[in-house]
Parts: structure tokens; sequence; C-alpha cells
């Protein structure tokens, strides 16, 4: 037998938006200047919330916190394309998408504040609580979305990570899974480039984390992570892809992470410094407020309004989350188990 190639592969890439505003018109998603403007004030609010985090445990008032500074865009651009009943599995730094999805801006504090109460979803929200361990949800997500899959619900599943996941065993077997059965599930990567101390090019040989999905029978796609419509639409179709029986789809976010990995890293100690100020010409917010600026969207004192708007909204969540009555010692042991244990009752008992 001759030698025969099997298999060959390309991996899309998207960008609508460019670093100075200029934007590819055939690619705009049909979005009103109202839509485009609610994007820019997620946006800030996102970003306002970062630094009134950073502040905060900087004076002690809560604890360890993972900045999204530069990432605003992977998560607002996505979680913006749901349309509410998709089940959502995130990991620890998706403040922008908690705030897209309407979660209570002073619960996301008051578990950053050390509460877990903070985690407690609100009624018509299907947010699972934050998964600290890298990447231990995805298999979460795809069997949720084979639940769906066998009830035959008409719905999608969006699972939230960083690449230091794809470094997982749990990426994977997810991944076989989703492939295998074709899963309405959308996984969204936010490529931030480093996995706390651990550059991408350590990670993998691969020249994208897209490609990965393609070993695994179903579409990858890299999108400029720092661009919010290219975000948006990607995920717009892919959960349109999704929902009609079409499977999985993974969107790699390519973005860069502009501050530490969290309050307790200094990442000075091992990236340049060069590195981080290339990314800050890329800033997200930046970038939209040129685009909108073009199209007359946006001015220097709309910005001011909108700023002291987010200002004011976050100044409420902290007021909100510090003025919420501190947990009884005994309510550590509820919702535990169906039922204590002799010892578990007595620890209650001890601790009440």
């Amino acid at each position: 037998m001759p030698e025969s190639t099997l298999a060959t592969f390309s991996v899309r890439r998207l960008e609508i938006i460019d670093p100075e505003g200029n934007a590819d018109e055939a690619l705009l998603p049909d979005l009103s200047g109202d839509e485009l403007r609610r994007l820019y004030y997620l946006l800030l609010l996102t970003r306002t919330f970062d630094g009134r985090a950073l502040a905060l445990q900087r004076e002690g008032r809560i604890g360890t916190y993972p900045s999204v500074l530069g990432q605003e865009a992977a998560q607002v651009g996505s979680a913006v394309a749901l349309a509410g009943g998709e089940w959502i599995f995130p990991s620890f730094r998706e403040m922008g998408v908690f705030f897209t999805l309407g979660y209570p801006i002073h619960q996301l504090f008051q578990y950053w504040g050390g509460d877990e109460r903070g985690l407690r979803t609100p009624d018509g929200l299907n947010v699972f609580p934050v998964c600290v361990s890298v990447g231990t949800h995805l298999p979460h997500a795809a069997g949720a979305a084979l639940g769906a899959r066998t009830r035959g619900d008409r719905m999608a599943v969006v699972a939230y990570f960083g690449d230091g996941a794809t470094s997982k065993g749990d990426f994977h077997e997810a991944f076989n899974l989703a492939g295998v059965f074709r899963l309405p599930v959308v996984f969204i990567c936010q490529n931030n480039q480093w996995a706390i101390s651990v550059p991408l090019s350590a990670q993998t040989a691969t020249r994208t984390l897209a490609q990965k999905a393609l070993a695994y029978g179903f579409d990858g796609i890299q999108v400029d992570g720092n661009d919010v419509l290219a975000v948006h639409r990607a995920t717009r179709e892919a959960l349109e892809k999704a929902r009609s029986g079409g499977g999985p789809t993974f969107i790699e976010c390519l973005t860069y992470r502009m501050a530490d990995h969290t309050t307790a890293d200094d990442a000075s100690r091992y990236r340049p410094a060069e590195e981080v100020a290339a990314w800050r010409e890329r800033d997200p917010l930046l970038r939209f407020e040129r685009f909108l600026a073009k199209r007359g969207l946006w001015n220097e004192d709309y910005a001011a309004e909108m700023k002291g708007k987010a200002q004011g909204e976050i100044d409420e969540a902290v007021r909100r989350f510090e003025a919420v009555p501190p947990p009884a010692p005994g309510e550590m042991f509820d919702f535990v188990s169906g039922e204590l244990s002799p010892r578990q009752k007595k620890q209650k008992e001890q601790a009440s």
C-alpha cells in the first residue's frame, strides 16, 4: 500500500476590531448602539470591581484575590451571548461573567472575603460555584451536557478555564467525552499566557490551544480575546451549534494576564516587564473605546459618566458586603451531608 495522508487540519482565527479600533464591517455582530454601550459598561464595571477588590485585599478587608485585569473582553463578550438557560461552570477568574449574568456584586465580595455564602447562587441563575482546583470542573460540565442530551433538553453548557487547565488530565477526559457523544457544550479558554509562573511555551508544543479540539473530533477556534466583539460572535455561533445538535466547540481566547496570578503572587520575578508593556497596548477596554468613538458612541464626558456610575455601583456592593452579619460558627456544618454523623453533631454543638 502506498503511503497516504489520513487527515489535514486548519485552525480559524477571528478578530473583528484591531487595537486602533478599526473594525471589519463584514464580521460585526448585529448589535445596536445601546447594546454596544452596554458591553462597554460591563467591561468598565468589571475593571472597576477588580481595582476595588485589589485595594480591599491590601487593606485586609478581603482575602487572596485573582485579578481579571486584561481579560475583561473574553469574559463579557462571551457572557453577553448567553441566552440565560445555559449551565455555567466557572473557574476562579470569571468576575466579568458573573456581572454580565446579573450575579449580585456584593456576593462576590462576600466570597472573596472568606464567606462561602457569597456563592449561594440566586434563583434563576444556572451558575455553578467557583472552581479553584484547576480544571476539575471540566468533566462536570461534560457530564451536565450529557445529562441534557439524554433528557432531550435543547440547551447548552459553558465551561470557563485558563490555559493551565489544558495541561490537566481532566481537560482531556472532558474533551474526549464531549467529542464522542457530540455533547452540547462550549469550552471557553482564557489563554492568558501564564499558568502562575509557567509560560504557555512550557505547557504545549502546539501552535494553538484551539487545535487540541480537533484530536477529539470537534471544532476549535482561536479568537482575539481582547476583542469583545470577536469573542461575542464566536460564542454566539458555538451556542447556536450546540443547541441545534451540532456538538461541542472549543474557543481559545488569546489574551493576557496583566496583573499577578493572585495577590499572593509576584509576577515580576518571572515575567519580563517589556512583555507586560507590549500587551498593555492591546488593552481590551481602550480598544473598545476607540471603536465606539469612531461610531460616535463614546467621548470623554460619556466615559466619565459611566465611570462614576460603575464606581457608585461598586461602592454600594462594598457597603452591602460589609453589612452582612457573619455566619454562626455551627453553620459550617449545614448542607455538608444529608445527615450528620455523631462526631459531626458533637463538633457542631461545640462550635455553637
